[in-house]
């Protein structure tokens, strides 16, 4: 079965905030394809299956924060938007601020939408998600690495008590190459 969305429009809709990777009620409104007061009335309807770790509604300076950053990458979106055909829903601005979901408030959301988009939606968004939690433990294992060579060079050099002028130049350029080969494969900042 083929995507109903690309996965580069969906990562986009992801972001940190409080340490926890969350998406937009109005973001996944519009991938769901409705209106983003009809899922925050389903959720409502369904509020004792969305706990505080699950849902939670943005303050004003998470907002703010948010707002400036979804601003410079929407050139990005909208490209992807158009390309795709994925409809926008909005008329007109907000009168609160927006609730967000986490990767378990997500997976919520498929037992309060019975849609059929819903669940095909839902399952790709899970899915990015274990992929982003992948991408995070690979980067992390290849700093470990990274740091248990650096202290083996260390402590090589303090036992053999060599004179590390000029080796101390390769190295710092052979631990420059290496940083960098980590932070190519670094995943891509999501959020803030």
């Amino acid at each position: 079965m083929a995507d109903i969305i690309p996965i580069e429009i969906i990562e986009n809709k992801i972001f940190v905030i409080r340490g926890l990777k969350v998406m937009l009620d109005s973001d996944l409104a519009e991938l769901y394809g409705v209106e983003t007061f009809n899922l925050n009335k389903a959720v409502k309807r369904n509020i004792e299956r969305f706990p505080e770790d699950f849902m939670f509604q943005l303050t004003e300076t998470e907002w703010e924060s948010l707002r400036l950053q979804i601003v410079t990458s929407k050139e990005e979106n909208n490209a992807l938007i158009f390309q795709f055909g994925i409809s926008k829903h909005k008329k007109g601005g907000r009168r609160y601020n927006p609730y967000v979901f986490t990767e378990q408030g997500v997976a919520m959301l498929s037992s309060v939408l019975k849609s059929k988009r819903a669940a095909i939606v839902n399952v790709q968004i899970m899915r990015i998600f274990v992929k982003l939690r992948q991408m995070a433990l690979t980067h992390n294992e290849l700093a470990k690495q990274l740091n248990e060579l650096e202290q083996k060079f260390i402590n090589y050099a303090k036992d053999t008590n060599l004179e590390l002028k000029e080796h101390d130049q390769k190295f710092d350029e052979i631990f420059k190459c290496l940083q960098y080969l980590v932070d190519i494969n670094k995943p891509g900042q999501i959020g803030f």
